[in-house]
């Protein structure tokens, strides 16, 4: 349709119903059919309060927002209850609605308006109390405004929250079905949302965290590990059942051993923060799996809890930080503050809409529409300071009272936009770097958004971190062979200082890896050239098509009778990958499941598969094949974090330190010399990388200087062994080889000696490692 057609058919609207722009009457269409008038209108009504009378309303106070209870013990007059505030800046009224267990709705009219902020103290409301808030106001789409009463928003702060979000036309602040959808969000549809959403829970947790130590594990030794809290522990074989799937289940210690075993300092937990599903998803029988789709900033998300939904679920989230802070494991969160589940104009009413849609979205010049930065049709406006209040309560939160260590920030560029460019000096950030809580944990950022200007690895300030997909497109493609030279892999391998040296970062600011949830798995990585996204049902349109996989020659897992040295070979490529990753400048980031090949059968977008295909399967274990995996990913963690030069806190500096020549950082080609101008443009192959452990910028936490082993590694990615010349004097007198990844068993180094100059073959598709030392008599290596 045009936007002419468009315009007159919204003004013929606004003739026929004058109360649509006026909120004073709205409009709805009658779900049976019954009493529709000629131009399909029918007159609806706001409904009316319960009958129930209410308990009396005091003032109380504007600070702080959401729903805290008051103990007897901390009121003046000694009276318990709960006071009520919500930041509604363009609202007439505002009332708290009470639940009781059948359902029956008692509204509080909240009489105090301080500062854009609607506050009540209810007395003898109490911990378990089921609520939400009605806003009154204009509806008036063309504006922005979108206040509704008819439905029951969730308070932005709840702290914990019960029932399951469902979506029928009820939840929605517009017809949803109206016939003419193009102005479907312009008609304001009546009928009562609360049967079927959920409410916000009062909650009172006076956890002690005085027998709680936090980590606190230095940038530079953190290796982290992404992990979804239902899909890691469901097919757990030492959890029990009644745990699977939740915060208890995670902090088994069947669960936590894993973790230790492999050696990972900090997991990185998929979105937390109560979620929603979509629409599209429910009408095909699927959920929203991962969790990007935020409608709860501060309740952990009900559905992963053992103990029940009534606030039970707080105290669970705790005991959880608890037992991986014991474990000397730190909690990161993937937190969703760039959008929320309300989604575009056409969608759900279920929080922020109702309470100020003009406050806390931002909207396109046509107010009816959301700027969308985010591909999830809105997106918070986090230069307003009433939004950057929101989110920054909300970590505070998570840091102070539930425990967490650090974030990483889905989409950070878009809360990194002012106007609407990206702006590296926007109040958000801003405010993050001032803050006395916030600027001391573990910053993340995924460092673009799907704007105009989104892109941004490499240019967030110091103090944050980045997700660094420049050195996954390039380790990926260098096993692959598909790097035209190995400019690129240098810089990566290395810190990416290309990227982060600058305004005092350091190598620590890049996040490296070569998986995230988001994409194929690692095993997926060598089985599948093409995504295999038909479960999603959406005709395998989803996901990206920008895989830079290797299937080894055949697509997917091979039928039996198939040529067996695939499988070895994929099991090689697998070993090469988390080598690089693990032995690479940067903080290494490892995906649940991958150090003993998971597979989700190649599908590359499994947000909504809550099922076998999400899930970890831990059967994999009892695979030799993949034990073995398993053995080389604790080897090579636990290599990195016995040797300083493999975690470094400055980046190295490549020029000669001592009267020798030695760099503390220099490459090699086959040949044993080192790389020239020419070389690095030049098509390879293979690519070697000396680290000297004796010019470690830095000291210890005594003063003393740091000093280690060095190390030569070498890269193969050709399909026919090479022959190298182990680089001699000043450089080494000897080797030692550590690591093999051609050896099927990685139970046991090598522990093969080599002397410098001597010339060995490098198998094909391969990484040696070796440690440099002296040469004893007999031939041995000190």
């Amino acid at each position: 349709m045009s936007s002419a057609a468009e315009q007159e058919a919204v003004e013929a609207v606004m003739d026929a119903v004058p109360a649509v722009r006026s909120g004073a009457a709205a409009p709805a269409p009658r779900s049976d059919g019954a009493g529709i008038q000629p131009n399909g209108l029918v007159t609806g009504r706001v409904p009316r309060a319960s009958e129930r009378p209410g308990p009396p309303v005091w003032p109380g106070s504007s600070h702080p927002l959401g729903a805290r209870f008051r103990p007897g013990s901390d009121a003046a007059d000694g009276t318990a209850g709960t006071n009520f505030a919500l930041w509604a800046q363009g609202a007439e009224a505002v009332e708290v609605c009470l639940f009781d267990a059948d359902g029956t709705e008692t509204r509080c009219p909240l009489g105090e308006l301080t500062h854009e902020i609607w506050h009540g103290f209810l007395p003898g409301v109490r911990p378990g109390q089921r609520y939400g808030f009605r806003v009154h106001g204009r509806w008036d789409p063309w504006t922005g405004a979108r206040f509704n009463p008819a439905k029951l928003l969730l308070d932005p702060y709840a702290r914990a929250v019960d029932g399951d979000f469902r979506l029928p036309p009820e939840v929605y602040g517009h017809v949803r079905d109206w016939p003419q959808q193009y102005i479907a969000d312009t008609v304001r549809d009546d009928r009562d949302s609360a049967p079927f959403v959920p409410k916000g829970v009062v909650v009172h947790d006076d956890d002690d965290w005085a027998d709680d130590v936090r980590p606190k594990t230095p940038w530079a030794d953190s290796v982290i590990y992404e992990l979804h809290v239902r899909g890691f522990t469901m097919r757990h074989p030492g959890v029990p059942e009644e745990l699977r799937g939740t915060y208890a289940g995670l902090a088994h210690p069947a669960a936590v051993e894993h973790l230790t075993k492999l050696g990972v300092t900090a997991v990185e937990l998929l979105p937390v923060h109560q979620f929603a599903h979509e629409d599209h998803l429910l009408r095909r029988g699927l959920r929203n799996y991962w969790g990007y789709n935020s409608i709860g900033y501060f309740a952990p998300h009900a559905g992963y809890s053992a103990r029940g939904t009534a606030g039970q679920q707080v105290g669970e989230f705790k005991r959880m930080v608890k037992a991986l802070h014991a474990a000397g494991i730190e909690v990161i969160l993937d937190v969703v503050y760039n959008h929320t589940a309300e989604a575009g104009e056409l969608g759900p009413t279920l929080s922020l809409r109702g309470v100020d849609n003009r406050g806390y979205y931002r909207l396109q010049s046509d107010q009816r529409r959301y700027s969308d930065y985010t591909g999830c049709g809105n997106t918070l406006h986090a230069g307003r300071p009433h939004v950057l209040r929101l989110i920054t309560d909300s970590l505070r939160y998570w840091v102070t009272e539930m425990g967490v260590d650090g974030f990483r920030f889905d989409l950070a560029a878009a809360l990194a936009r002012s106007m609407h460019d990206v702006d590296m000096l926007s109040p958000f950030l801003a405010v993050i770097a001032q803050d006395p809580v916030l600027r001391r944990v573990k910053l993340i950022a995924e460092p673009w958004d799907v704007g105009s200007g989104g892109y941004q690895v490499g240019a967030f300030p110091p103090l944050w971190t980045e997700w660094n997909d420049r050195y996954r497109d390039a380790v990926r493609d260098f096993w692959r062979g598909a790097l035209p030279d190995v400019r690129d892999l240098g810089y990566r391998l290395s810190g990416s200082s290309d990227l982060y040296a600058w305004g005092g970062r350091r190598p620590y600011a890049s996040v490296n890896f070569v998986t995230a949830h988001d994409g194929f798995t690692l095993r997926d990585l060598v089985s599948y050239e093409r995504k295999h996204n038909q479960a999603n049902g959406e005709d395998n349109r989803d996901g990206t098509h920008d895989n830079r996989s290797w299937n080894c020659g055949v697509e997917g897992e091979p039928a039996e009778g198939v040529d067996p040295r695939i499988g070895a070979l994929r099991r090689r490529q697998l070993r090469n990958l988390l080598t690089t990753l693990l032995l690479s400048t940067g903080v290494p980031m490892l995906v649940a499941g991958d150090e003993f090949g998971r597979t989700q059968g190649g599908n590359n977008n499994a947000y909504c598969q809550d099922n076998e295909t999400g899930w970890v399967d831990w059967s994999l274990l009892e695979d030799p094949a993949w034990q073995s995996l398993f053995a080389l990913a604790s080897r090579l963690v636990a290599l990195r974090q016995a040797h300083p030069v493999l975690r470094r806190r400055a980046f190295f500096s490549g020029r000669p330190q001592g009267a020798d020549g030695l760099r503390d950082l220099a490459w090699f080609t086959p040949a044993g010399v080192e790389m020239t101008e020419r070389d690095w443009y030049a098509p390879a192959a293979a690519l070697g990388m000396y680290l000297s452990g004796r010019d470690i910028p830095g000291r210890d936490e005594r003063g003393r200087q740091v000093t280690d082993d060095s190390f030569l590694v070498l890269l193969h990615t050709g399909d026919r062994p090479v022959p190298w010349v182990l680089p001699g004097a000043p450089w080494a007198d000897a080797y030692e080889v550590v690591l093999d990844t051609s050896r099927e068993d990685q139970a046991e180094p090598p522990g093969t000696r080599h002397r410098g100059g001597e010339t060995v073959t490098v198998p094909a598709r391969s990484v040696v490692v070796l440690r440099v030392g002296g040469f004893r008599p007999g031939g041995a290596a000190g």
